[in-house]
């Protein structure tokens, strides 16, 4: 199992690099960047390629809506050159409030699109000219809606590697079944091994045998937070506001996929109070309306034994990789995590 994580660079960006440089010597296989509506993650990735010696640098994630599938491929490619083939493409939808809210671009057809800028991106690695004819995307432009002087081009450079990975952030079963048949890797959310199964198990199956055989089995992605020790399980309840957010008010009341796999996870009555209880406006109640159980099952937080249980059941519902945030009040708290957390993989 590799172990990933996301940085945080809330503290600022050189301290978090000069963090992560550290929990790569204590394991970490993959590093996250962030986008959302912040500062773009290629510049940081472009900064970690020179700051870092063996961490893969994953895009975590891009919106498909805000560059055109060439640059994505080219954002890639060149990252996966500064940094000696060590690049990964993660792609998401986003959502509507991001895409439409400030990249000011109609949030349609998120599966399909996703699928053209896959292959887009593959042709451009492999050094085609690029020639697609999508639904979504048309390159070249066809003559009737430019000035009809484009023609087909390939990418200038050649790339360290034809084929870089990408990972998917997906959450609904159409979404999930194109993520498990076209990405070299998969982020769910709200991930616990008991109820993977059930929540997502049709789709990833649907996808799966779709997938081209070519292609290595889908690298699966979850964990959640790290606190391995004694007398820790109180750090479970640090996870409760994000859980009560997204659960209960993310999205609208009708559509909240958040809430929706909640509720298929063997939460649905509590799926429905948290929510109603969020977009009433107590949050607080919300949080605390978050199942003990659902924590426990969710994160990596407590002694080595029970951290080890959680390991072989995350990987015997189909986890490969961990995508995983450490504990500690300081790098060095979360460093040690770290190094605990690598030895109780390499012992599995």
């Amino acid at each position: 199992m590799k172990i990933s994580t996301l940085i945080n660079y809330a503290g600022g960006f050189k301290e978090a690099v000069a963090e992560i440089k550290e929990l790569e010597q204590a394991g970490l296989d993959v590093v996250w960047v962030p986008e959302a509506y912040s500062f773009d993650a290629p510049s940081a990735m472009g900064y970690l390629a020179a700051q870092t010696e063996h961490v893969i640098i994953a895009s975590g994630i891009l919106p498909i809506y805000s560059r055109t599938p060439s640059l994505l491929a080219m954002t890639a490619a060149g990252v996966d050159y500064l940094s000696d083939g060590r690049a990964m493409l993660g792609l998401g939808a986003s959502g509507p409030q991001v895409i439409e809210g400030f990249h000011g671009v109609p949030y349609l057809a998120p599966v399909a699109r996703t699928r053209e800028v896959i292959e887009i991106c593959r042709q451009v690695w492999r050094r085609e000219k690029v020639q697609h004819m999508g639904e979504h995307y048309q390159i070249p432009l066809p003559q009737d809606r430019g000035t009809g002087l484009g023609k087909p081009l390939k990418l200038i450079n050649h790339p360290v590697r034809s084929d870089i990975p990408i990972a998917i952030a997906s959450l609904g079963p159409a979404s999930v079944a194109a993520t498990a048949e076209l990405a070299d890797a998969w982020l769910p959310a709200f991930y616990t091994a008991e109820a993977a199964d059930a929540v997502w198990g049709d789709a990833l199956r649907k996808g799966a045998q779709l997938r081209n055989s070519d292609r290595t089995p889908l690298d699966v992605y979850a964990g959640g937070s790290v606190a391995i020790g004694d007398d820790m399980e109180a750090l479970r309840d640090r996870g409760r506001p994000g859980a009560a957010l997204y659960i209960g008010g993310m999205g609208a009341r009708s559509k909240n996929f958040y809430n929706d796999i909640f509720a298929k996870s063997g939460y649905e009555a509590e799926a429905k109070i948290i929510q109603d209880l969020y977009l009433a406006g107590d949050k607080k109640a919300a949080e605390a309306a978050i199942p003990d159980d659902y924590l426990a099952k969710s994160s990596l937080i407590g002694p080595d034994g029970f951290v080890k249980e959680r390991l072989y059941a995350l990987r015997e519902s189909g986890v490969t990789s961990l995508n995983v945030s450490f504990a500690g009040a300081d790098a060095a708290q979360r460093t040690a995590q770290c190094e605990k957390l690598r030895n109780l993989v390499d012992s599995l």
